[in-house]
């Protein structure tokens, strides 16, 4: 009876240009207590174009298996055309966005995933309207992008929610919206409100007669006759709401309700203390839970996490005895937010600054639960974190290039490392550069002192190797080639400890002409000492001629090899043969005489 004692007038368009394929869909089906409408986008851009009419036609199936505007049901039906296209036979992921109304001709409810839009219009101004779930969305509640800019935003179909999703799928759920006599409801998908705005959408509402046809056409002459670029596929459904169901037997039920009330006052009477009693201990429970619910949002965009923890953790137990599963779920999804910062910032109290950011990274993805509360304050956290992180790596560069005794270079990313750590009030990365430098620092005196220590060794070497060089050569040159030997040595031994090769060589060659010399005068002393033998033999014999003949070859001997000793040896033993010639000479002259 309810359908056929209303009005509800339908009508769409669902178009693609060119040689586009249209891959929207819309369906809808009216029963006599409820009626559902569907409309789907799909975005997968796919070939088939599958996407769309399997969401439509799962949500058909389901809700006239079950009619049903219960918030329950509706998700149901959300779930179904989720999983239809999850389980679809498809060589690709299949995804697609989606809206969903119920109506009993009375009330209203939509379910969303994705970015078509919504609009209830009533006397001309909007009575209500979705939300797309967007990124550009998130930025337009965070003040980043304009309202009017979403249109033409380059995020605006950058869905977190949408059909096809196997994990984290979030539909929206309106509450139930009362109708009114001449209430009109438009849905329609992306290309529409890409080109049309709203201020043009609501002045076509404004004008319209009572035929939604007329309208459809409307729009989509307007459409057209922006003639533009990138025009795909679209599609635009109207449901003029002419006349909702009036329940003939309300005033009849009215009567029989307040007779039954009547019959029963008395007993409600005696009950209704013990359940006021009661009523007002929950009421007490409700209002401390909702005070601990506001007080939790309110700390944590006071940045006051440890507080907003307590706060939320007795405002859940109250929700669980009160048995209340909206703000369970709330609390729950507040409560996830709050822990993943709290163990976050530990992880950053702790220097563990990787960490912290991956934590920080998933507090912000908690944050989208709850109205993305607390943005602000992650995404500080975040950049800070990141701040921290280059102000280590710099450091842990520098430390490298200082092993490898690029000074110059290690000493520039510490400088680096502490000028960001100082710009972000960072003391504990600005203690380790500093640090960093003063250990460079001091590396590098400790290297130039050894260098220098090093560097006069082997001076020192070098000026007591030339000493003993030059002695060896003033011994050389004096004939005491027993004493240039000694020095050669020495002078060797200290060019070996300092592995100049060209001064070994040198020397060598100077050990090897003394050692020749001394191979030769060994050998002119043997011959001296013949010589010597041989004068002494002739004096012996009385032959003092053929004696000094001798000694004075190994006089001539002696005095090349500077022999002075045995000069002197042999000028005492001419003298005596001096003598003893002149002995003989006066024998001789005595026997003549």
């Amino acid at each position: 009876m309810r359908k056929q004692n209303s009005e509800f007038l339908t009508a769409f368009t669902s178009e693609a240009t060119g040689d586009i394929k249209n891959t929207d869909y819309f369906g809808f089906v009216e029963r006599d207590d409820f009626a559902c409408y569907v409309i789907a986008d799909g975005i997968d851009d796919q070939l088939e174009a599958i996407s769309a009419k399997l969401a439509v036609d799962a949500v058909v199936t389901a809700f006239s298996e079950a009619p049903s505007m219960s918030r329950r049901m509706l998700k149901k039906y959300l779930l179904a055309a989720n999983k239809a296209l999850l389980e679809a036979n498809s060589k690709t992921t299949l995804k697609a966005s989606i809206i969903i109304v119920l109506t009993n001709y009375v009330k209203l409810r939509y379910g969303q995933a994705g970015n078509i839009r919504l609009r209830l219009y009533r006397n001309g101004f909007i009575r209500e309207q979705t939300t797309d779930q967007s990124l550009t969305m998130d930025l337009v509640r965070q003040e980043s992008v304009p309202q009017d800019k979403v249109a033409i935003h380059e995020e605006r179909n950058n869905l977190y929610t949408y059909l096809g999703q196997e994990k984290d799928f979030h539909p929206y759920i309106s509450k139930k919206i009362k109708l009114t006599n001449e209430d009109a409801l438009a849905l329609y998908t992306r290309d529409i409100w890409e080109n049309i705005d709203e201020g043009e959408m609501k002045d076509v509402f404004a004008d319209a007669s009572d035929n939604p046809q007329e309208l459809v056409d409307t729009v989509e002459d307007l459409l057209m006759s922006r003639q533009p670029r990138n025009l795909g596929k679209y599609t635009f459904a109207a449901i003029f709401i002419n006349k909702i169901f009036t329940d003939p037997n309300k005033k009849r039920k009215i009567k029989r309700t307040l007779a039954v009330l009547a019959a029963v006052f008395t007993v409600a009477a005696v009950a209704g203390v013990l359940l006021y009693v009661r009523y007002r201990q929950r009421q007490d429970k409700i209002a401390d839970m909702e005070q601990g619910y506001t007080d939790t949002i309110e700390y944590i965009q006071m940045d006051n996490y440890l507080r907003a923890q307590e706060c939320c953790k007795e405002a859940q137990d109250l929700a669980d005895d009160l048995k209340d599963a909206k703000m369970q779920k709330e609390l729950g999804n507040y409560l996830k937010l709050i822990e993943a910062v709290l163990a976050a910032q530990e992880s950053m109290d702790n220097g563990a600054y990787t960490e912290a950011q991956d934590g920080f990274g998933e507090a912000l993805i908690r944050s989208r639960y709850v109205d993305n509360i607390g943005m602000d304050y992650i995404n500080d956290r975040l950049s800070m974190t990141a701040d921290y992180i280059s102000v280590y790596d710099s450091i842990y560069l520098g430390d490298t290039l200082a092993m490898n005794l690029q000074y110059d270079k290690a000493e520039e990313k510490y400088l680096e490392a502490k000028a960001l750590a100082a710009k972000i009030y960072f003391d504990e990365g600005r203690t380790a550069a500093v640090d960093a430098l003063e250990k460079l620092y001091s590396d590098q005196k400790d290297q130039k002192e050894a260098e220098d220590a090093a560097m006069q060794e082997q001076l020192s070497q070098e000026e007591s190797g030339a000493n003993y060089l030059a002695q060896g050569d003033t011994a050389y040159a004096q004939g005491d080639y027993e004493s240039a030997q000694v020095f050669y040595q020495s002078a060797l031994q200290k060019y070996q400890d300092l592995e100049d090769a060209a001064q070994q060589a040198v020397i060598e060659e100077k050990l090897a002409a003394v050692e020749a010399k001394q191979d030769s005068r060994s050998s002119q002393e043997e011959e001296a000492k013949t010589y010597m033998s041989q004068a002494a033999a002739c004096a012996d014999a009385g032959d003092y001629t053929g004696a000094r003949k001798y000694y004075l070859l190994a006089k001539d001997i002696y005095a090349g090899l500077s022999a002075d000793d045995k000069l002197s040896e042999i000028e005492r033993k001419m003298e005596v043969l001096d003598i003893k010639e002149g002995e003989q000479q006066a024998a001789a002259a005595a026997e003549r005489n």
